[in-house]
């Protein structure tokens, strides 16, 4: 039961924010230690039985009238412990005292609350309780009773008509398995639901060519109820060997000797997950032995062993082929062939929801089938698209596959990926926008030394390697997600999921609507501002269209933690007044104003936002000191602001991890924050700084960077200054110790500051100079007396904008053995290059 998995993920959160403040001991947890201690014991024992009922099937009905119960106790809890947290921020900084009236009554009226909610849960424990009783014991299911079996076929039923817009993969394959030499080769295909990735390796299987070519083949039907024996005596039966008096133990060794004298293709169809260290010990390597393995998640494929440049990725069809596709199903009568013109452009209509998705295609299409002599019953399809698709009341077969992607998520990304729901149909979404909001609502918490916001980027691209997720712009070093879409099919799951959990509504075209109890929400400019008059459960709030705000009661929306201005540009608002409304939002985490139009000056109201953890600008022209009050700051992004200097007391802001647009201030400037402030950010892992003639570094700041011991990235614009007083600023800085990442912009220098070298740099994995004057690199390990032999680790080199630069590539290579990416660009001295240097070039290992 997909629901409340969601909703399991949220009381593991909730649970893990009690047992936080219990570990700590908050103030707050001290005073209300005895009914935080309840609460968590009864969550754990709700997540226990939630957890439990999810395998059975029978119990579903009645958790669907528990949960919608249950999630909004979760929300109330959640709020109560945000107001504590807030609470306890005012009293640090004298704002409140203890014992004071209002103080007194909080305690009074939040103790009432907290055993209000423990009641609540109490009761719904009972029911629990009764309904447990009443039941009658629940047979275990035994692997093949999935909730959504779907019927694969066996590799012989395949018809040849159904590859279409296909014959290029097939090509493909076929190549790299007849122009290899190896004994033991792998081969992925990966791919979302329903995309082909089964019909071409069935297709492969049958091929003559491939019969032909392999002594055995065997096709093994995985699945998610894998089991090592059931897939090995499957084995064992295709290879002609009477399995069933082998015990389990004996079955590896008896396949091992089997495939030791013979050439063989294996399909390992639909992997979902595998055992490494049986996988690895399955093959022997004395005959040629070719595997496909299909699967939708690229680090399974991965993980089994697949090289990056054997794993194929499917398109989706085309226009032309997805009509071809269409009219072998629709058309049964006429062999394939559109009676006339008007269904042909109702066909064509239809097709551009199925998003190019065979699986989506072929079923539209057999719905379409019986109704070949009726536009009108066509157009009742098209109208409706979304009833027939995503739900099961009509044919489930697209909406089971999609939903078993969903199903085998792990918990903590079911909402992650569920957030997606908000936006509209290719819409592009900002990947550093999507982990904000999942971290500003409290959906991702840093553990060990990974902090929020580099897991968040790991969830993105694990939803993105299981195809939930389309990328559309990603960074070429690492593959971190810039900006990505999700298929329109794929939407609509999340959706009816989403809808299901009531994180959001939607109508029957999938257009949200705004409802009381919403908690997410996409505006756009389709959409009545003053709606939100009524939703002040609402937790996130995205942007979408640049309508005039002026009418929102944003005051109302005393929940919300996430407000996003990034996809819009408002330009016809008075800016004060909206801030000032914002400023009333306690609970408010991630505000993004980036894309407010006109200058902004930041009021000192702000400081009352004092559970804010990401604050991201871009015409800001004046910062308040108060800002320093912010000190639950995680992220504060001040990159695109016109700003002189930053306000002193940045210091204060001490669980700061990402900083953009530090501005380095003269000695002269009493208001502007200094270099040695950065020395109080010790959680600092990102740091954006610039310098220009104007900034001045004292001899007692010189070490200010290599005391940030937790820094991994740090840029640095030099703003186009000539003077020599900058470059030798930058030469007396010592760098952070375990710096990964580092970037210099618009240095009009000739020589790189002293620094960048290898017996500084030792851990650096990426290097990117940008737009200077620079013109000797001294890359060589041998010109550092005190490198003791050791070499670059970098793995990643930008060269951008550096007409200058002489630097011959072999050199280059030899002293960066383990280089692997590059991106060049106007860099016309290089010499010895595998690539002309007419035109920007990606240079990518083994590749040149």
């Amino acid at each position: 039961m997909a629901a409340s998995k969601a909703t399991e993920a949220m009381i593991g959160t909730l649970i893990e924010k009690v047992f936080s403040a219990l570990l700590t001991q908050a103030q707050y947890a001290l005073d209300f230690k005895d009914q935080l201690e309840a609460m968590k014991t009864k969550l754990e024992l709700m997540t226990a039985f939630i957890s439990c009922t999810d395998k059975q099937k029978t119990r579903g009905e009645f958790m669907q009238k528990i949960l919608p119960n249950l999630r909004k106790i979760i929300y109330e809890a959640d709020d109560i412990m945000t107001d504590c947290q807030i609470r306890d921020e005012y009293r640090k900084d004298g704002f409140c005292h203890r014992f004071s009236l209002r103080d007194l009554f909080f305690i009074y009226q939040t103790g009432k609350d907290l055993k209000h909610i423990n009641s609540r849960i109490e009761k719904m424990e009972s029911s629990l309780g009764v309904y447990g009783r009443a039941e009658q014991p629940i047979i275990q299911q035994g692997p093949n009773n999935s909730s959504y079996q779907i019927f694969k076929y066996s590799p012989e039923d395949q018809e040849p008509s159904e590859i279409i817009g296909l014959e290029k993969d097939l090509e493909k394959i076929k190549g790299w398995i007849l122009s290899s030499n190896e004994k033991l080769q792998q081969i992925g295909i990966v791919g979302m639901g329903g995309l082909g990735k089964t019909t071409i390796a069935q297709k492969i299987f049958n091929d003559r060519e491939m019969v032909a070519y392999f002594e055995k083949r065997i096709w093994v039907p995985v699945s998610q109820n894998f089991s090592e024996e059931r897939v090995m005596r499957a084995m064992l039966k295709q290879l002609g060997e009477d399995e069933s008096g082998i015990e389990e133990s004996h079955l590896l060794h008896k396949i091992q000797q089997r495939l030791s004298d013979t050439t063989c293709l294996i399909v390992m169809d639909d992997v979902w997950r595998m055992n490494l260290d049986w996988w690895k010990n399955l093959y022997p390597t004395e005959k040629r032995c070719f595997v496909i393995i299909t699967s939708r998640n690229e680090t399974v494929v991965n993980s089994m062993g697949v090289d990056e440049s054997r794993i194929h990725r499917p398109k989706i069809l085309n226009e032309e082929e997805s009509w071809s596709l269409l009219c072998k199903h629709a058309f049964l009568t006429s062999k394939g062939k559109c009676p006339n013109k008007e269904f042909e452009k109702k066909g064509r209509e239809i097709l551009k929801k199925c998003g190019g998705l065979p699986l989506a295609i072929k079923t539209i299409g057999g719905l379409l089938a019986p109704k070949v002599h009726s536009l009108s019953e066509w157009n009742k399809i098209n109208d409706d698209f979304h009833v027939y698709l995503t739900t099961e009341r009509e044919n489930n077969s697209v909406v089971a596959s999609l939903r078993l992607s969903y199903d085998e998520l792990p918990t903590h990304l079911k909402q992650c990926l569920l957030c997606f729901s908000v936006y509209p149909d290719d819409f592009e979404i900002s990947g550093e926008q999507m982990v904000h909001w999942w971290v500003g609502e409290g959906l991702i918490r840093g553990r060990d030394n990974r902090t929020a916001t580099e897991l968040g980027f790991d969830y993105l691209s694990e939803l993105v390697s299981r195809c939930l997720v389309e990328v559309v712009h990603r960074r070429g070093y690492d593959g971190r997600v810039y900006s990505c879409k999700m298929h329109d099919l794929v939407r609509d799951m999340t959706i009816q999921i989403a809808k299901d959990e009531a994180f959001c509504s939607f109508d029957e075209q999938g257009r949200q609507k705004l409802t009381q109890d919403s908690r997410w929400f996409g505006f756009n400019s389709d959409m009545d501002p003053k709606s939100l008059k009524k939703s002040s459960r609402l937790r996130a709030l995205i942007l979408q269209s640049s309508t005039p705000v002026s009418l929102w009661n944003v005051k109302s929306l005393m929940s919300l933690r996430v407000l996003d201005f990034s996809y819009c540009k408002l330009d016809q608002i008075n800016v004060e007044d909206l801030l000032d409304k914002i400023s009333s939002l306690k609970r408010l985490a991630c505000l993004n104003l980036s894309g407010v139009a006109g200058n902004i000056e930041l009021p000192s109201s702000i400081q009352k936002l004092r559970n804010l953890q990401i604050l991201v600008l871009r015409r800001c022209t004046k910062l308040h000191p108060s800002i320093t009050s912010l000190k639950k700051l995680i992220i504060l992004d001040l990159g695109s602001c016109p700003l002189q200097y930053l306000p002193r007391g940045l210091e204060k802001l001490i669980y700061l991890q990402e900083l953009s647009g530090f501005r380095v201030a003269s000695q002269s400037n009493t208001q502007g924050c200094r270099l040695n402030a950065l020395l109080g950010l010790k959680q600092l892992r990102v740091l954006r700084m610039s310098i220009n003639n104007e900034s001045e570094i004292s001899e007692d700041e010189w070490n200010v960077l290599s005391q940030l011991e937790k820094l991994k990235v740090l840029a640095i614009d030099a703003e186009d200054c000539k003077e020599k007083h900058v470059s030798q600023m930058l030469d007396r800085l010592l760098p952070p110790p375990n710096l990964q990442e580092l970037y210099l912009r618009r240095y009009r220098h000739e020589i790189l500051p002293k620094w960048i070298n290898l017996k500084h740099l030792s851990s650096l994995q990426y290097l990117c100079l940008e737009d200077g004057d620079i013109s000797n690199f001294e890359i060589s390990s041998e010109s550092d007396q005190d490198s003791n032999g050791t070499t670059w680790v970098l793995e990643g080199l930008c060269l951008k904008f550096m007409p200058n630069l002489i630097l011959d590539w072999n050199v280059l290579l030899k002293d960066m053995p383990i280089l692997r990416y590059a991106e060049v660009s106007r860099c016309f001295n290089l010499k010895n290059t595998p690539f002309p240097l007419d035109k920007p070039a990606v240079w990518k290992k083994n590749q040149d």
